[in-house]
């Protein structure tokens, strides 16, 4: 008897996978650790960094599972890589889109673009310039006060968004008074403010 209870038990113990269907008009392409997505809106590329979790293309749909011991962490390592790999999937369809407001009430500032970097000038009478790194892969667009930044990786379009903001980070002003600065006001189309 207590051979068979134990047989049954091991057969009841599940490996952990998460499996993500693939639209028609994305192309997945999986080379051992390495995923590859492209679609009308750009490419994306993901390398899977740990060894606990495996990667197969079945079909029309990618399937992600735990090769060692099922524990809490590789399920937790199975889900974020699957919304990681969600969110590539979504870049390559449509891009991603951040707004920001240019706020200049104190001192009037100008942004510009320049190369790999955004250039503001006069930011609260600053005599120099300050500068935020545009990350590669993201497209920055300036019209009046509202500046753009679209790419088909999230991290990357926030990423950029996220210097520009921090470039104008005040730290020893009171912030209800000097609001001057550039702010996020929406990411991938959902408004924060």
């Amino acid at each position: 008897m207590g051979e068979d209870y134990y047989l049954t038990f091991i057969n009841m113990v599940k490996i952990p996978e998460k499996k993500i269907e693939i639209p028609e008009s994305v192309n997945l392409e999986v080379d051992a650790r390495t995923v590859k997505v492209r679609g009308p809106a750009g490419e994306n590329v993901l390398t899977i960094r740990n060894a606990v979790i495996g990667v197969k293309k079945e079909n029309s749909s990618i399937v992600l599972f735990s090769r060692g011991d099922f524990t809490k962490r590789e399920k937790r390592l199975i889900n974020t890589n699957a919304a990681h790999i969600r969110n590539m999937i979504r870049g390559s369809l449509k891009p991603y889109e951040y707004k920001l407001k240019i706020c200049s009430g104190h001192f009037p500032m100008s942004v510009s673009l320049e190369k790999e970097s955004i250039i503001v000038k006069n930011f609260l009478g600053e005599k120099i310039a300050r500068k935020a790194k545009v990350v590669n892969g993201s497209n920055v667009t300036i019209k009046g006060d509202e500046i753009t930044v679209t790419s088909s990786n999230k991290e990357v379009a926030g990423q950029t968004a996220a210097n520009i903001e921090q470039c104008t980070r005040i730290t020893n002003k009171d912030r209800r008074v000097f609001q001057d600065g550039i702010y996020i006001i929406s990411k991938g189309g959902k408004s924060v403010i």
